[in-house]
């Protein structure tokens, strides 16, 4: 029995150790819900959340934002993704700054969490 749970261990090690060995990173994708997109003036990429990495959580994050006509995100509504992925998200989608328009505009943008490189 103690072999087992020695086995057990060592296994649990290598498969924790081998998802650190890959650093999680998110990246950003635009997806316009109107026909003329805004043009994003810049962006910050989401912080990857630290039980996220523990969890070795991956997945895409889908953000609808309302943005005024100064270019600044006014309102953010989680469309879908993953509850550990989500607040990260919306914490980056809120300090975008995207070019100014005549009026108030929304935009759909795709967070993609990653754990390869």
């Amino acid at each position: 029995m103690n072999g087992k749970k020695r086995l057990l261990g060592y296994g649990l090690a290598i498969i924790l150790g081998g998802s650190l060995a890959a650093a999680p990173r998110a990246r950003a994708q635009e997806n316009s819900t109107d026909t003329a997109k805004r043009k994003v003036k810049s962006k910050v990429l989401p912080d990857y959340p630290e039980l996220a990495k523990q969890m070795n959580a991956t997945g895409k994050v889908k953000i609808e934002a309302t943005i005024a006509a100064d270019g600044r995100v006014t309102n953010t509504k989680v469309v879908g993704g993953s509850p550990l992925l989500i607040g990260a998200a919306q914490d980056a989608m809120r300090k975008w700054r995207f070019e100014p328009a005549a009026k108030e505009s929304v935009e759909v943008i795709e967070f993609d969490f990653s754990g390869h490189n």
